[in-house]
C-alpha cells in the first residue's frame, strides 16, 4: 500500500521530528509511506499564504482527503478499513492557518482525527501513529486492542 502525506512547513520541534521518523520505521515493513513537505509561505496575508500553499499542494496530488477538525471522525478499525479499500492515498495537512476554500473544495473527502484543535506540526506525528495502528490491525498484528 502507498501512503502520501503532504504538509506544509517544517517540523521545528526535536520530540516530533524523532515521532515522525519513529512511525515512518514502524511503518515500513507494511505500508510505503512517504511525506511530501510544501514550503509555508509567508506573503501578504493569510489568505494569500493559504492560496499560494494550495497551488504547490495541487501540482503533487489528484485524489486526496484532506485532515481538518471539521471533517468526519473515524475509529481506528473504520480507518483501517477505508485504508484497505485503496491500493494507495493521498492526505493533506494544511499549515498553521488551514487550507484555502479551493483545496477544501477538491477534497476527495475530509476526515478528522478529533474535534479539537492541535498544531499542524503534532497532528503529523498523531496522524502517523494512526496509519500504524490500522495497518496493524489490516495485518493482524498486536497492538491495537
Amino acid at each position: 500500500m502507498k501512503i502520501r502525506i503532504i504538509w506544509t512547513g517544517k517540523t521545528k520541534e526535536k520530540y516530533l521530528l524523532e515521532g515522525i521518523e519513529r512511525y515512518l520505521k514502524l511503518l515500513r515493513p507494511m505500508a510505503n509511506v512517504s511525506i511530501i513537505e510544501i514550503k509555508e509561505h509567508k506573503g501578504r496575508g493569510r489568505e494569500d499564504n493559504m492560496w499560494e500553499e494550495g497551488t504547490k499542494i495541487l501540482k503533487h496530488t489528484g485524489s486526496f482527503t484532506l485532515l481538518d477538525q471539521t471533517g468526519k471522525e473515524y475509529t481506528s478499525p473504520e480507518l483501517a478499513n477505508f485504508l484497505q479499500q485503496k491500493t494507495g492515498h493521498d492526505f493533506v495537512i494544511g499549515g498553521p492557518y488551514g487550507v484555502s476554500g479551493e483545496i477544501r473544495g477538491k477534497a476527495e473527502s475530509v476526515m478528522s482525527l478529533s474535534r479539537m484543535t492541535f498544531t499542524h506540526e503534532m497532528i503529523r506525528v498523531f496522524f502517523l501513529e494512526q496509519i500504524f495502528r490500522a495497518m496493524t490491525i489490516i495485518h493482524g498484528r498486536e497492538y491495537h486492542h
